[in-house]
């Protein structure tokens, strides 16, 4: 319990209407979620605005409001605090009501449209390796040690993510690991935590839906590097072309990492297979798990956040090699008959473009690359003709198929991804509405030493059909389907 002169000392931008040395038991922005003596904040969101719901807030036991507009009929018993940025100032009082967990540990943000999982899963079972208490904050699952949790966002809101931080430092963690999404920073579901290290890995066409324009998504993202503070350090993929432009106007001190250029940490392909890669960084050799050119920009920059935050630990590419390959990211499943496939996330045309472009570089061209790939829906629609494009160019059989449809018609989006697909490649595309008929099928045409693709969903284990999620595995489809032909 804390008051809330406490909560919101020393905060500036706000009024606060009514008794300020009331307890709070507990801060929720889900009038369902209010308890007694609870502060209920009022966030205006892109479907919903939080101010219709203060007046059940109040019934349900909110003694306290923050809202960015006093209501017109305010109670007397309630004490209201107005801001005119709610998420901002619910950030900072989130830091304080859970104690500052961001003081008793190192926060490393990791940003970008493709990699974070990747890089913030690694970094946490590297500084596991190495003896460490350490929680990830992830799209695929949120960990505190050896707990795990259910991810229900890439980065959640800005309460939850105090919670799982407090809950961190309660378990006696000394790092967190964070995906930061775009989304995230632009709606400060980030605010008031005081970042250690932040890491860019690449920026491409996403979440259009949302931001609007290119622009908007890419300063959503540099805005996690304005925030910074002197004592932190921003490591940017130099590679990129807005890699330097994230660095432009950030307090913390500048790194980059690259492959094909002079950088604080430079990586280099040496050999590569379905069972992972040589690779060198800063002249040193080490052989791991990942696959691809993209994971090799991944295990550069972890490389790279690994050393800043030992003060170059020469462990570091020893405890890499020991690190296993992340849930639904290139995972390789072999079949019968020298049949190989491979389930990945890629759900953007970049991701895409690198996972096809990795597998035709370890192929030989005798064999055939058969690509299963669906796009979501009720998402960024203007990536969809661009994803059936670039599988069409690289693969020598497409399926189209249903990826997580959502609220809109599986067929529409299949037609909107065939509408990419250049004349001379039509002969190469199928479309199966069904995923599971689409993999079965894919697994079915496999002549021996092909590759099969499943592409889209990776770690995810269902298919979200019209407001329902209903159990889907890829990986398990196609186990499924080997079984079948084996």
């Amino acid at each position: 319990m804390k008051s809330i002169s406490e909560i919101f000392h020393g905060l500036n931008g706000i009024e606060i209407i009514g008794n300020s040395e009331i307890s709070i038991s507990g801060i929720t922005i889900d009038s369902r979620k209010v308890e007694k003596q609870f502060l209920y904040a009022a966030l205006i969101g892109t479907k919903t605005d939080g101010h219709n719901f203060i007046d059940t807030a109040i019934r349900a036991g909110a003694t306290a409001i923050l809202c960015k507009q006093l209501p017109e009929n305010t109670n007397s018993n309630i004490t209201y605090i107005v801001a005119n940025d709610v998420p901002l100032i619910l950030g900072k009082v989130c830091n304080l009501f859970y104690e500052s967990p961001d003081k008793k540990m190192q926060v490393v943000g990791v940003t970008g449209t493709n990699g974070k999982t990747t890089v913030a899963t690694l970094l946490f079972e590297l500084f596991r390796e190495k003896g460490f208490q350490c929680g990830l904050i992830s799209t695929v699952e949120y960990r505190i040690g050896k707990n795990v949790y259910p991810s229900t966002h890439t980065t959640p809101d800005v309460i939850s993510v105090y919670q799982l931080m407090h809950k961190m430092a309660e378990a006696g963690c000394s790092y967190c690991f964070m995906e930061v999404s775009s989304h995230a920073a632009d709606q400060n579901r980030i605010a008031g935590i005081e970042f250690t290290g932040a890491i860019f890995t690449n920026i491409t066409h996403d979440h259009l839906d949302y931001h609007q324009t290119f622009e908007a998504y890419r300063d959503a993202k540099k805005s996690f590097f304005d925030s910074l503070p002197s004592t932190a350090f921003a490591l940017t993929n130099k590679d990129d072309r807005n890699g330097l432009f994230m660095l432009q106007n950030t307090k913390a001190a500048r790194y980059t990492y690259s492959l094909h250029g002079t950088a604080d940490f430079n990586g280099r392909i040496l050999e590569s297979d379905f069972n992972g890669t040589l690779i060198q960084i800063n002249q040193k050799e080490m052989w791991v798990s990942l696959v691809g050119e993209f994971n090799a920009y991944n295990l550069t920059a972890v490389y790279g956040a690994a050393f800043l935050l030992t003060e170059g630990d020469p462990e570091i590419e020893i405890k890499l090699s020991a690190l296993p390959r992340v849930n639904g990211r290139f995972e390789t499943i072999p079949g019968p008959k020298r049949i190989t496939a491979v389930v990945d996330y890629a759900h953007t045309p970049d991701a895409l473009q690198n996972v096809l472009e990795t597998i035709n570089k370890i192929r030989t061209r005798g064999e055939k690359l058969i690509t299963v790939v669906g796009c979501g829906g009720n998402r960024d629609a203007a990536k969809r003709p661009e994803m059936g494009k670039i599988a069409a160019r690289l693969s020598d059989r497409v399926i189209l198929t249903s990826d997580n449809p959502r609220d809109e018609d599986p067929n529409t989006i299949i037609e909107q991804m065939e509408s990419g697909v250049e004349g001379q490649y039509y002969k190469k595309v199928l479309r199966i509405t069904d995923r599971k008929e689409a993999i079965k099928t894919a697994g079915m045409m496999a002549q021996p030493g092909d590759v099969i693709l499943v592409a889209g969903k990776g770690h995810e284990t269902y298919q979200e059909i019209s407001g329902v999620k209903y159990p889907f595995d890829d990986k398990k489809i196609m186990i499924e389907t080997f079984n079948l032909i084996g």
